[in-house]
């Protein structure tokens, strides 16, 4: 009898995905990802995707318009600058990581004239700094990553955004791994353009970018200064927005995985969501500080989508995701940036619980042991469950 092949494409038994992104996809987001293929420009797509939008208005702290791209959340950030910025036009870039880094080479590839300020990796854009160097020139955007994933630092973006009002200046922040994890209040905080993705803390597969556009913004996109656009033409997506379609052939199932994923947040309410993903995430630092972990963020602002470590001096981060993974079958982050090898990345996003904090914390107790970091035994899961009994007194017995 010929034996049967492992399947390479499968995970491993007890296979878990603790990315900062993307982020295990719930049973009820996977059966509707599963749902028949419909008519794209039919009565049934129309309805979803209109009443996705309004579900997902909320989670943005918007009632503005919103337009869904087949793609990754980088192309809606090129999508989002080849509707706003001329070529030759001058941006500003407040970049504290990784991703800042990025939004200022997209900015570059399109012909922009591209100014960054750059801040301490770990820590938040100074918006007393940003607002001295907005003085300087005319900026037609200010460009921020509002949840820094390769830092673990937020952004005030209301303090940017009180920069902005009043100018020609639009705020666009780079919400991908903060939006439905971390609390967004664009029409409050004045942010003109909210970029996000499905992969993370909403709990959907890649493949589906999403970009909101305060009036200003949109203003802005109906100019026709030789900015080259077709696919990623917002004019057009606004104008099928209005009749609830896309301009071109959408990700239907990805709709549908969306349109499941945000009724599943309207169920628990979003006060809970954001409340739960704070949580998880000081109850994982309480964990790792025990271990001896530090975490490498130095913002007032901590991220409640990733938790970021500072890797012990005597160990090499890839080490810790390498055994993760072959003992646990555990999948966490290292660093693909100048921060490789200093540091490790846990995801707190999604629909995750107590249980998957804990179990992080046993997995990764019995790695660094078994790199020679000593661990008092349970001491992170000893803190991590105090901290979410509300036990600070035995957080910190777990701590010495």
């Amino acid at each position: 009898m010929t034996a049967v092949q492992h399947d390479p494409f499968t995970p491993p038994p007890g296979y878990r995905l603790r990315l900062p992104g993307p982020t295990e996809v719930p049973e009820a987001v996977r059966a509707a990802l599963a749902r028949p293929m419909i008519n794209h420009r039919g009565p049934e797509f129309r309805a979803m995707l209109a009443e996705t939008e309004e579900l997902i208005r909320p989670v943005l702290g918007t009632q503005n318009p919103v337009i869904f791209l087949a793609g990754s959340g980088t192309a809606a950030m090129e999508a989002t600058l080849a509707n706003i910025l001329a070529p030759g036009e001058r941006v500003l870039v407040a970049s504290h990581g990784q991703f800042g880094e990025r939004f200022a080479e997209i900015a570059r590839c399109l012909g922009a004239e591209v100014d960054v300020v750059e801040f301490t990796w770990g820590e938040a854009p100074d918006p007393a700094v940003v607002g001295a160097k907005l003085a300087e020139a005319d900026y037609g955007a200010l460009l921020v990553t509002h949840n820094e994933s390769s830092t673990g630092a937020v952004a005030d973006l209301a303090g940017l955004g009180r920069l902005t009002q009043g100018t020609r200046t639009l705020l666009v922040t780079d919400s991908v791994s903060g939006l439905a994890g971390l609390e967004m209040r664009q029409d409050e905080w004045g942010v003109d353009v909210v970029v996000s993705a499905s992969q993370k803390a909403l709990m959907c597969p890649p493949g589906l970018g999403l970009v909101s556009l305060s009036e200003r913004a949109r203003a802005r996109v109906m100019r026709n200064e030789a900015m080259p656009r077709f696919f990623f033409d917002f004019r057009k997506a606004l104008t099928a927005a209005e009749k609830h379609e896309t301009p071109f052939t959408p990700s239907v199932s990805h709709v549908a995985g969306l349109h499941m994923a945000l009724k599943m947040i309207e169920a628990e309410t979003l006060p809970k969501v954001l409340s739960r993903h704070r949580r998880l995430a000081d109850a994982l630092r309480a964990g790792g500080a025990a271990m001896g972990l530090s975490e490498f963020t130095r913002a007032s602002r901590r991220s409640t989508t990733v938790v970021v470590f500072e890797v012990p001096a005597s160990l090499q981060g890839g080490d810790i995701v390498r055994l993760m993974y072959q003992r646990h079958a555990c999948v966490i982050a290292g660093a693909r940036n100048r921060l490789q090898g200093r540091v490790i990345r846990i995801g707190v996003m999604g629909g995750h619980n107590e249980g998957t904090i804990l179990t992080d914390l046993v997995q990764l107790e019995s790695v660094l042991r078994e790199l020679g970091h000593p661990v008092a035994a349970g001491a992170g899961v000893a803190a991590a469950a105090a901290f979410l009994a509300g036990a600070p007194e035995k957080v910190a017995q777990a701590a010495e």
